[in-house]
């Protein structure tokens, strides 16, 4: 147990050493995008002196070191700073999408994680046969396709040719269940595909290894159906190998978001920081990156831990 502890002590030390080294590069990174803050906010007919007082009033000239303190101090503190383009609370405008963007995650997941799973559980029970074959065919098609290629193609379909689902995720105030699940359907199919094509791989390599494993082939001797002998001794045994596949495949849901919330024009945290790309909102750019850098290191993190638990070699060799 204290072998445990002392290992997770020390990933958690090494996520927020990440975490910093992220900081220094999310702020370098944004402060390098060419245009000046201060003009994209008073417009193209602003005159010198008044770009060069607003410069000054946001603390625009002082040198990048200065600037990087003092927003890595106020985040630490839970202060993202001011928004540039909008003159309010970067946590406030955050605070108005994130909910949206956790909407989305969480019906991607919870479609995504057991389809994934069953294909993964079917495949290595099948291993070599046509439905493996399937399924391993339908997997790296998936692997292979970008998500924007995918989100072009599910709207050239079902919007543009059989009008079944709207092109835009726009949810009204007075939205019913029926305009929810249609605001929802292409982006979740979108991020569904990809997802569970990785998870699935990842799940199919876990249960085919321990399906070669001896005390499953005893099971199998012995009179057990391979079902059973699944559900009963591998799927208990590759429980830390399948959580630490789950984990890291939720872990790209961060990068896919991005382009599908872009692409159907989903008011989510995602196409908040690409609004502010182009606004040039260094304050809120910073935060919806370091909000997106933090998620996945708590997902890979998850998956360290879930791989330190369930491997005893990693438990002991540190």
């Amino acid at each position: 147990m204290k072998s445990i502890t002392q290992l997770l002590l020390k990933r958690l030390s090494s996520a927020l050493v990440t975490l910093l080294i992220v900081s220094a590069v999310v702020f370098t990174i944004a402060n390098l995008l060419p245009g000046d803050a201060a003009q994209e906010m008073l417009g193209q007919s602003a005159t010198p002196e008044a770009v060069a007082e607003l410069r000054e009033a946001y603390g625009l000239n002082d040198p990048p070191l200065t600037r990087y303190a003092k927003w890595l101090t106020g985040l630490i503190q839970g202060d993202a700073g001011q928004s540039l383009a909008n003159a309010r609370p970067v946590s406030a405008l955050i605070g108005e999408r994130i909910s949206k963007s956790l909407t989305l995650a969480a019906f991607t997941t919870l479609i995504a994680v057991p389809f994934a799973l069953t294909l993964g559980i079917v495949a290595a029970m099948y291993s070599g046969s046509r439905i493996d074959k399937t399924i391993n065919l339908f997997t790296l098609s998936m692997v292979a396709v970008p998500e924007f290629l995918l989100a072009t193609i599910f709207v050239l379909v079902f919007a543009v040719e059989l009008n079944w689902l709207p092109s835009l995720s726009y949810i009204a105030p007075d939205a019913s269940l029926s305009d929810y699940l249609r605001a929802f359907a292409m982006p979740v199919l979108t991020l569904c595909m990809v997802l569970s094509a990785q998870m699935a791989r990842l799940t199919r390599a876990a249960v085919l290894e321990q399906l070669s494993q001896p005390y499953v082939e005893m099971a199998l001797l012995k009179g057990s159906t391979l079902s059973r002998a699944v559900v009963r001794h591998a799927l208990p045994n590759a429980i830390g190998p399948i959580v630490n596949a789950v984990a890291l495949s939720l872990s790209y849901l961060l990068g896919g978001v991005v382009i599908v919330e872009v692409i159907f024009n989903y008011p989510g945290l995602a196409s908040l920081m690409v609004d502010a790309v182009t606004n040039r909102d260094m304050p809120l750019l910073q935060a919806c990156a370091m909000l997106f850098c933090t998620g996945y290191l708590i997902l890979v993190l998850i998956a360290d831990v879930a791989a330190i638990v369930a491997n005893p070699k990693l438990r002991h060799g540190g």
